[in-house]
């Protein structure tokens, strides 16, 4: 399998280097590098491609001050920067549709930069539910807006960062309302001269022919969220990477990794907690495709969930809390 970006360095040393920054002091930067390295083969092609989820809204009145504006560009060529040298290759924004004015313009600005800066960027398409309409046409919309302005063969000259695998452009999907008709979309997409992939969150049986691919997404798993933040998901990665290479194993399986998740400071919070653990709920899931992924079937994509969502408690952009007293990546963290 091809890919039409530039990756930023081989995967097993981009761990190691998320690893290093991640780490709260120096102590616990080098226990943590140790434990990734000594879990790490040799740098080699087939490891994934190392994504990360981020959310363009920062600076918008109805989301929570995190110290910057997601248009602002020295901030978004500084945050590529970042995840360049961490061997990060391409973001996966959240996108509504043109209807979000303000997250529309910050994801231009972003894809932009990325061209500057040979980085990628890709959509992760969120379902319109805040509109009237019929669903599946509010869908087409959207998707045909984003073809024209941003992929497409007449799309802006920064198109040239939009992800692409094995030449055709990733579009993730983040489903929301139910209703959506993907057989139509599929239709659609099919039709433009230069056909994404389209890539569902989790794994959507009824439309699976529809999908060119599937993502996971942090998720506690079947115990569901537990008061103390004891369930960390690794049994809902253990089923999706069997089901992914068991059932189909011909799609595009995208990995997740996360250090937890904490939404008290949402404005949608539910009380949902995961704990951190030191670090180690980040490193269990950063490696735990290794168990179903190998050289000879490799993962194409890993993607951390996520670089800035302060609100839901899975921003790695400042850091991980290691437990040993250091600066922790929190809301009160220094700017960096």
């Amino acid at each position: 399998m091809s890919f039409t970006f530039r990756t930023c360095l081989p995967f097993a040393i981009a761990l190691a280097l998320v690893a290093a920054f991640l780490g709260c002091n120096h102590k616990a930067a080098l226990d943590l590098h140790s434990e990734l390295r000594s879990n790490l083969r040799a740098p080699q092609a087939t490891e994934p491609v190392l994504l990360a989820a981020y959310q363009p809204w920062f600076g918008r009145g109805n989301h929570i001050n995190v110290g910057y504006s997601s248009q602002d560009t020295n901030v978004l060529h500084r945050q590529i920067s970042q995840a360049k040298d961490l061997g990060i290759s391409g973001f996966v924004v959240n996108w509504y549709g043109p209807r979000f004015e303000y997250e529309d313009k910050a994801y231009s600005l972003l894809q932009n930069a990325a061209a500057d800066s040979g980085f990628s960027t890709a959509l992760m398409y969120d379902e319109d539910v805040n509109t009237s309409g019929p669903a599946t046409d509010k869908v087409i919309v959207d998707l045909q807006y984003a073809y024209d302005r941003y992929f497409g063969p007449s799309a802006l000259p920064s198109r040239r960062a939009y992800l692409r695998y094995n030449g055709r452009p990733v579009i993730f999907i983040f489903p929301k309302g139910g209703d959506t008709n993907w057989d139509r979309v599929r239709d659609v997409a099919n039709s433009w001269e230069d056909p994404p992939l389209l890539i569902m969150k989790d794994i959507n049986e009824k439309y699976a022919k529809d999908f060119d691919g599937f993502y996971a997404w942090v998720n506690p798993g079947a115990r569901g969220w537990a008061r103390d933040g004891r369930n960390d998901g690794s049994d809902y990665l253990e089923n999706f990477y069997h089901r992914m290479t068991s059932q189909y194993p011909a799609k595009i399986t995208v990995g997740a990794a996360w250090p937890g998740f904490n939404d008290t400071l949402a404005g949608w919070s539910r009380n949902r907690h995961m704990s951190a653990r030191c670090g180690r709920t980040f490193d269990q899931s950063l490696h735990l495709y290794r168990r179903y992924y190998d050289a000879a079937h490799p993962l194409p994509f890993l993607m951390i969930v996520t670089w800035n969502d302060y609100e839901e408690g899975t921003a790695i952009e400042r850091g991980i809390d290691t437990c040993t007293g250091g600066q922790k990546a929190s809301m009160a963290a220094t700017q960096p």
